[in-house]
């Protein structure tokens, strides 16, 4: 009995890695969303090589586990002896294995991660706030002046479509700024993204861009990106934030130059 467990146990390991093999998946192809972004084929990359060495390892762990089931799942003549050295040397070595895994992911993903989060920004990086809040996102980009207003947390009313509580009336700066509903970025222009939540934890998410990162409360986030091709996308919250945190969403709109300045000139009209 121990023997045919075993023998099951690594036709199932070896069947479940066909699927990710093969990109296949009960007949239909299976593949990653359409890449928009000029970060995104190494993260797609980094991707590929994870699953890769944590598919090897899955299955190198289930050809040894199904090796001791066949070799002593049927024994009746006693306990079998312990371990050379006892535990702590076993111990030992599957802590330095995990280790030296965790260290090469970390390291093959430095290069993928660093492209977007540990990289200023270009200086002619077009700026611009989200702001998360239960159960949505809405964006804030400088006027003609290039400078954003001071945010008033007291001053935000949504009813009056001020999300961010500028202060127009005492602060020159917050005059021209454009408040909006929906991210509307140019194509080719490097993006420079200023994240805050007004609540509590939320998630911004667009599987086209490769790009997944949380608010945290308390602090202000920044990441930079390029969009590759005009289109709309879907922006979600993937950190559940509340009651309303399954329709928590908005669209990323990338135009071109010529149509984002029309749009931020109809803005701020």
């Amino acid at each position: 009995m121990g023997k045919l467990f075993a023998v099951l146990m690594i036709v199932i390991a070896l069947a479940s890695a066909v699927p990710i093999i093969t990109h296949t998946f009960l007949g239909a192809t299976v593949a990653p969303p359409e890449d928009i972004s000029t970060h995104g084929a190494e993260i797609d990359k980094q991707m590929d090589e994870t699953m890769v060495e944590a598919g090897l390892s899955f299955l190198a762990a289930q050809l040894v586990l199904g090796f001791f089931v066949w070799q002593f799942g049927g024994r009746k003549d006693g306990p079998l002896k312990n371990f050379p050295g006892g535990a702590k040397y076993l111990v030992i070595a599957a802590l330095l294995l995990v280790g030296a895994e965790a260290i090469a992911l970390g390291a093959i993903g430095t290069k993928a991660w660093a492209t977007v989060y540990f990289k200023p920004a270009s200086a002619d990086a077009l700026p611009v706030q989200v702001q998360a809040g239960q159960f949505a996102f809405y964006f804030h980009y400088p006027g003609p002046d290039g400078k954003f207003g001071a945010l008033h947390p007291d001053k935000i009313d949504e009813g009056n479509a001020n999300y961010f509580g500028l202060d127009p009336a005492n602060d020159v700066d917050a005059r021209d700024d454009i408040q909006s509903g929906e991210f509307v970025i140019p194509v080719n222009k490097e993006i420079h993204l200023m994240m805050h939540a007004k609540d509590v934890g939320h998630s911004f998410y667009i599987r086209e861009m490769r790009i997944q990162q949380d608010f945290v409360p308390g602090l202000d986030l920044s990441l930079h990106f390029t969009a590759t091709k005009i289109g709309k996308y879907e922006i979600v919250c993937t950190q559940l934030c509340g009651l309303g945190h399954y329709n928590m969403k908005a669209y990323l709109n990338v135009m071109s130059q010529e149509d984002f300045d029309k749009w931020l000139k109809s803005q701020s009209s």
